[in-house]
C-alpha cells in the first residue's frame, strides 16, 4: 500500500510539473500568410497579437477579424498538441486518462 501511496505521490508531482511547463511554454499560431499571428501559453491563454498594417484596411475590418480569429485558433491547436504531448504519457496509465480542467 505504501508502494502505491508513493506511486501516486510522484504522478501527482509529475503532473503538476506538466501543468506548471504548459503554463509558462508559449506557442504561436498565425493566419492569411503571416498577415496575423497569436501567441498563447500551452495552457490557451492568449499572450500576444501581432498584426501586419498591410492587413488593417479600414475599409474591410471584417477580413481582419476573420484573420484574427483563424490565428488565434490556430496557436490554440499548436497548444492543444503540446498539451497532449506533455499529459498524455502522464495521464494514459490512468484508466483512460485524467479529466483536467483545459486538458
Amino acid at each position: 500500500m505504501q508502494q502505491i501511496m508513493e506511486q501516486a505521490q510522484k504522478m501527482q508531482q509529475q503532473l503538476m510539473t506538466a501543468q506548471q511547463e504548459l503554463a509558462e511554454a508559449e506557442v504561436t499560431g498565425s493566419a492569411g500568410g503571416g498577415l496575423v499571428t497569436a501567441t498563447v501559453t500551452g495552457a490557451g491563454e492568449l499572450k500576444g497579437l501581432t498584426i501586419d498594417p498591410k492587413a488593417a484596411d479600414p475599409e474591410d475590418t471584417e477580413t481582419l477579424a476573420d484573420l484574427v480569429v483563424a490565428a488565434v485558433r490556430d496557436a490554440n491547436r499548436a497548444a492543444q498538441e503540446l498539451q497532449a504531448a506533455k499529459m498524455g504519457p502522464l495521464t494514459s496509465g490512468l484508466g483512460g486518462g485524467l479529466s483536467l480542467p483545459g486538458m
